[in-house]
């Protein structure tokens, strides 16, 4: 045989292994393995939101149909849910013509509920934006019974009908405390599989670091929200870079700021937004959410760390007690998978700032537990 014909084999070999596979062999119809493997395109994700007829999702539904959460080529299904009352069941139908209307061509359908098993049916994502408000001259307490009603309806209609690998994150407040909670009615879904949203507020750090900079948002990275979505969260810039530069030396001369107004304004900045507009962060939140779902399902961008509320299992390496819902810096590797950012140098002064937002959570945390046993 001619020398040039004696390589012929192994490259036939290796095309046939590229074009069926191993995992082809005994089908008896190759060429649907190869267009299983290769063409098929993407199945829809079926996005369950509770609470969906409230300004938050107004906002959100249209970055959702848009690809902006999982991407330009992935059609989603949404499953949203809320109140059976008229008023909101008439909204809704105007906000399904809206989507029938606004040109989403990954929309592949809208199912509207009153009926939190059928909006759960499936799902792949859960968002979970309903919850009950605190009202003048309610106590903590009382707040905390109400939304563990909620959040454990929620939690027993994702055990039973979600994906057993659905990934669930919680907005409604107080979100950290809320998602425990509605992790324990759904103890088959992993805890790693339930997150709560501290995004807005590492996203209000980043924007007002930039704006003392004076800089464009995406060159400021790796700012940090430790612990509760709340008022005792610490926005921690001593991490982060501008440029690649530390934030504490591009701004040495603003380090009283840094560690005195910047922290109490990412702290308070929800209470300014109401006091402003006479309502709830809504946009912001809405924007949020979607950087949130989209880098845990598609990945965070390389060199850089976000901030997510995660179960606490005493492996984070910061010391945080165990069977906590604490806002880590993370990154995410994709598919819903996130490592927490360990070795990170904390000062005696961030150390207390995250000691005083866990402590706020363990108190919620023995709250909600103890009304729950009751």
């Amino acid at each position: 045989m001619c020398s040039c014909l004696s390589g012929i084999p192994a490259l036939y070999e290796s095309f046939r292994q590229i074009f069926n596979p191993e995992s082809s062999k005994g089908s008896p119809n190759a060429h649907e393995a190869y267009y299983n493997r290769f063409i098929q395109p993407k199945k829809p994700i079926r996005v369950a939101i509770t609470g969906v007829a409230g300004q938050i999702g107004y906002a959100l539904l249209p970055m959702i149909a848009n690809g902006d959460m999982f991407g330009p080529d992935q059609e989603v299904i949404i499953q949203g849910v809320d109140l059976p009352i008229d008023q909101v069941k008439e909204n809704l139908k105007g906000i399904n013509m809206e989507l029938e209307d606004g040109y989403y061509p990954l929309l592949k359908r809208v199912i509207f509920t009153t009926d939190p098993n059928v909006a759960f049916k499936d799902a792949d994502v859960g968002i979970l934006l309903g919850a009950f408000p605190r009202k003048q001259g309610m106590e903590r307490k009382d707040l905390m019974e109400k939304n563990i009603s909620i959040f454990k309806q929620m939690g027993s209609a994702i055990e039973a009908n979600a994906s057993k690998d659905c990934k669930i994150l919680v907005v409604g407040n107080p979100a950290n405390t809320n998602c425990l909670v509605c992790s324990t009615y759904a103890p088959s879904i992993p805890k790693a599989n339930f997150s709560a949203l501290t995004r807005l507020d590492h996203n209000r750090a980043r924007g007002q670091v930039a704006l003392k900079a004076g800089v464009n948002l995406e060159r400021v990275k790796n700012v940090i929200i430790w612990g509760n979505h709340s008022s005792t969260q610490y926005p921690d810039v001593c991490h982060g870079q501008i440029d690649g530069k530390p934030v504490e030396s591009v701004l040495a001369g603003d380090k009283a700021w840094l560690k005195g107004p910047f922290i109490e304004m990412i702290q308070k900045r929800g209470a300014a937004i109401i006091n402003a507009r006479k309502a709830s962060s809504a946009l912001s939140a809405a924007r949020a959410i979607t950087n949130h779902i989209h880098d845990w399902i598609v990945g965070s961008a390389p060199g850089e760390w976000v901030s997510m509320a995660v179960h606490t299992d005493g492996t984070d390496g910061y010391g945080i007690e165990k069977g906590l819902m604490y806002s880590f810096p993370v990154v995410c590797k994709g598919n819903g998978s996130w490592d927490i950012v360990k070795g990170l140098p904390i000062d005696g002064f961030s150390r207390d700032k995250m000691k005083a937002t866990e402590s706020e959570l363990i108190e919620e945390r023995e709250l909600a537990m103890e009304i729950v046993k009751n």
